[in-house]
């Protein structure tokens, strides 16, 4: 059992994305205030851009270094984000089974996949930590959501890809947020597991 701001996370939670017919699911939380304030007040070049691949275990260390290589200065809410990061891997392992992931931390200033998808991959879990989360909605026939919601900043939402091993296909569909011209930057979380060494 985990428990990350003041949500606890348990086995019969996590078995229901994995095994129910819900193609998606958010986990809805808040950061602690104090952390949220630090990251929205963060210069735009400082925020981590990186992309890697690495052992559950290897995750701590591994975005303790990018933020370090991006300037980053090591203080509690630094520590905070690090830790985070490596509990929801954790958290995202024991949903998807799996000894390796492509773990991103994207700072998006564009409006970078703006268009309603699925992705081609089994699963992926997705964290704003900073500006508007993830949209999505449920097509109809192959079109856009008639109603978009949008994942909270901060609250983790897990979507099921093409490649998801049951049927029927998903019909929930996601984009980031358009964003383009209005000054607003976005850090985003993304973890994706890997089966194939070969992908690597």
């Amino acid at each position: 059992m985990k428990k990350r701001f003041g949500t606890i996370f348990n086995s019969d939670c996590l078995s229901m994305f994995k095994n129910s017919n819900h193609a998606a699911a958010i986990w809805k939380r808040n950061a602690p205030s104090k952390f949220q304030n630090w990251i929205d007040a963060l210069p735009t070049a400082t925020l981590p851009s990186t992309r890697m691949i690495l052992r559950p275990g290897d995750v701590h260390v591994g975005v303790s270094k990018a933020c370090k290589n991006h300037g980053m200065e090591l203080s509690p809410h630094l520590q905070w984000l690090i830790e985070d990061i490596t509990a929801l891997t954790h958290i995202f392992c024991e949903v998807i089974p799996t000894s390796l992931v492509r773990l991103r931390l994207d700072r998006v200033t564009t409006n970078a996949c703006r268009k309603f998808h699925v992705d081609a991959i089994t699963t992926r879990l997705l964290c704003t930590y900073r500006g508007t989360g993830t949209q999505y909605g449920t097509s109809l026939k192959g079109k856009d959501p008639s109603k978009i919601l949008t994942a909270p900043t901060g609250s983790p939402i897990m979507l099921r890809g093409t490649l998801w091993p049951k049927q029927p296909n998903t019909t929930v569909l996601h984009r980031s947020p358009p964003i383009e011209g209005t000054g607003e930057t976005r850090l985003v979380l993304v973890i994706d597991p890997i089966f194939d060494p070969g992908e690597t």
